[in-house]
C-alpha cells in the first residue's frame, strides 16, 4: 500500500467523531424538567403545610382566649340537664360566648375538667374559657325548663328505658325500640362517637346492638327535640364518662363492649363501689380458669323476665345470655352500668376468691374462695 493511501486513511479516521444520540439528550432534558417539578412541588407542599400550621396554631391560640375582651354584655346561658360537655361547647358558641366549640371540648378534655352543673348562668363574650369552666362546676341557679324528663336508672335495660319513654311522653315504647334498631342511626352514631360504639356495632347475637350505651342520668325533652336527638344525647353522655377509660382499655386485651359487658353484669350483683370491685376480681378469676360466671343477671336477662330468684329450670334456658351454659361474659351488656359499675370493672380488686352471694336481709356480700364454703355461706345466710 502506497504512502498516500496511508496518509488518506489516517486523515479519513480523524474525521469520523462520537455525537450523542437524540434520545440521550431528551432524557437528560425529562431528567432536569422532573426534578424542577417534584423541587417545586415540594417547595409548594412545605409552604403549604407551614402555612396551614400556622393558621391553626393561630386559631387554636385565638379561640382560647375570650371571644371579646371588651364585650361585657352578660348573656343568661341555659344548661339543660344530661347536657355533655361537647353539648355545653355548642351552647356556648351558638350564643357567642366562646369561639370555637371544638377547641372549648378538647381543652375541657386535655385539662380533665368534669363536674359540669346544669341551670341558668351569665356568660359574656369577656369570659375566659377557665373563668366559664369555673363557673360551669359551681352550678348556676336552677333552669326554668318546659317540657318532659327522662330518668335512665342504673342498671336498666332498653325495654326498661323504653318503657320510661312511654310513661312520660308522647311516644310509644315501639317508637323508641324503632329509633334503637335504625341501621341508618347507629352508622350515625358509629360515625360520631367511634372509640365508643364501633366494637358495639361489630358485635355478634345482641338483642340491642345500643344496650349498655345509653348512660343512666336524668335527660331534658323539650317538645322540639326528636327521639334521635334524645338518644345521642344518652350516648354523648356515655362517650363523656369513657373519656378517661379509653387508653387504659387500649392498653389491655379487651375493647369498649367487653368492658361495658362485664359492668352491666357487676352493676347489679353489688351495690358499693368496694363490693363491686371484688365482685369484678371474682369474674376475672373465674374467666382466667375458663369456669363459668354463672350470674343471675344475665340469665334473668335471657329470660326477659323479672325475678327476685333464678330456678334450676331457669338455669338450663337456651340463650347466648346464659352464663350457666356459655363461657365467657356473653354477647354484651344486659343493662345501663353506671359511672361506679365502669370504674370496678377497669380497677378490680384482685382476690383468690371465686364464689360471692349477697344477703338480701341486710345487702352484704360474703366471698369464698372454695364451693364448700360458699355452700356454708348459703346455707347460713340465704338458705
Amino acid at each position: 500500500m502506497s504512502k498516500r493511501n496511508d496518509n488518506n486513511q489516517i486523515q479519513n479516521h480523524k474525521e469520523v467523531k462520537i455525537q450523542p444520540t437524540d434520545k440521550v439528550t431528551e432524557r437528560q432534558k425529562e431528567k432536569k424538567l422532573v426534578k424542577r417539578i417534584v423541587l417545586s412541588i415540594t417547595a409548594a407542599f412545605i409552604i403549604l403545610v407551614v402555612l396551614f400550621g400556622l393558621i391553626g396554631y393561630q386559631y387554636v391560640t385565638t379561640s382560647l382566649e375570650p371571644l371579646d375582651k371588651n364585650d361585657q354584655t352578660e348573656k343568661i346561658i341555659e344548661i339543660p340537664t344530661g347536657s355533655s360537655s361537647k353539648d355545653i361547647a355548642q351552647i356556648l358558641q351558638n350564643n357567642n360566648i366562646i369561639k370555637s366549640a371544638i377547641v372549648f371540648s378538647y381543652y375541657v378534655r386535655m385539662n380533665n375538667e368534669t363536674g359540669f352543673q346544669a341551670g341558668n348562668y351569665e356568660f359574656s363574650p369577656s369570659m375566659s374559657l377557665d373563668t366559664i369552666i369555673s363557673q360551669l362546676q359551681e352550678g348556676g341557679t336552677a333552669a326554668e325548663y318546659k317540657g318532659n324528663k327522662v330518668l335512665v336508672k342504673e342498671g336498666i335495660t332498653i325495654d326498661q328505658i323504653a318503657d320510661a319513654i312511654a310513661a312520660t311522653t308522647d311516644y310509644s315504647k315501639e317508637d323508641f325500640l324503632t329509633v334503637i334498631k335504625d341501621e341508618a342511626f347507629l352508622t350515625k352514631m358509629k360515625t360520631n362517637y367511634p372509640e365508643l360504639l364501633t366494637s358495639a356495632l361489630e358485635a355478634e347475637d345482641t338483642r340491642y346492638r345500643l344496650e349498655g350505651y345509653l348512660f343512666p342520668a336524668t335527660y331534658d325533652f323539650p317538645e322540639e327535640m326528636s327521639l334521635e336527638e334524645l338518644v345521642e344525647n344518652m350516648i354523648s353522655k356515655m362517650d363523656e364518662v369513657m373519656q378517661e377509660y379509653y387508653p387504659k382499655i387500649k392498653e389491655s386485651n379487651r375493647n369498649v363492649h367487653d368492658v361495658l359487658t362485664i359492668a352491666s353484669l357487676v352493676e347489679r350483683e353489688g351495690f358499693t363501689l368496694e363490693d363491686r370491685k371484688l365482685i369484678a376480681g371474682v369474674f376475672n378469676n373465674r374467666l382466667e380458669i375458663n369456669m363459668p360466671l354463672q350470674t343471675d343477671i344475665a340469665v334473668l336477662y335471657a329470660l326477659d323476665e323479672h325475678k327476685e330468684y333464678v330456678s334450676n329450670n331457669d338455669v338450663a334456658v337456651e340463650s347466648p345470655y346464659n352464663l350457666y351454659v356459655h363461657p365467657g361474659f356473653g354477647p354484651g351488656p344486659v343493662d345501663s352500668p353506671s359511672a361506679d359499675a365502669i370504674k370496678a370493672t377497669l380497677e378490680p380488686t384482685e382476690s383468690e376468691y371465686l364464689y360471692f352471694l349477697a344477703d338480701m336481709s341486710t345487702g352484704k356480700i360474703y366471698y369464698a374462695e372454695t364451693y364448700q364454703q360458699h355452700l356454708e355461706y348459703k346455707a347460713e345466710y340465704v338458705d
